[in-house]
C-alpha cells in the first residue's frame, strides 16, 4: 500500500539584502514560488523591490495555520522580523539552494 504524503506549506520570507527590504508570503510549493519571484514573473511587490533572497521560511501541514502565521508575520514590527531571520540565518543566507537537497 502507497504512503500518503502530508500536504506541505510555507510561510517564507524574502529579502532584497541583508536588512534590506522584506516581503512575507505563503504557498504550497516554495521551490516553485520562491523561483517564481527571483525571475521576476509575477508583477508586484517583489519585482518592484528586487526582493529575491530566501532568509526564512517555516514548514505547516494545515493551509489555515500557515495562512494564520502568515498574517501574524506580517503584523510584525521589522526589528521582530530581523530577529526571527537572524535567530536561524545570522548571516542571511539566500537558502535557496538548501531547497533542491
Amino acid at each position: 500500500m502507497q504512503q500518503r504524503h502530508p500536504k506541505q506549506y510555507f510561510v517564507y520570507l524574502l529579502a532584497s539584502e541583508r536588512n534590506g527590504t522584506l516581503y512575507i508570503g505563503v504557498t504550497n510549493d516554495l521551490i516553485r514560488r520562491v523561483h517564481e519571484h527571483q525571475q521576476g514573473i509575477a508583477d508586484g511587490f517583489t519585482k518592484k523591490h528586487n526582493i529575491k533572497m530566501l532568509v526564512w521560511y517555516e514548514q505547516h501541514t494545515v493551509i489555515e495555520q500557515a495562512i494564520i502565521r502568515e498574517k501574524q508575520l506580517k503584523k510584525w514590527n521589522r526589528a521582530w522580523k530581523v530577529e526571527l531571520v537572524e535567530k536561524e540565518n545570522p548571516l542571511w543566507r539566500d537558502l535557496t539552494g538548501d531547497l533542491w537537497g
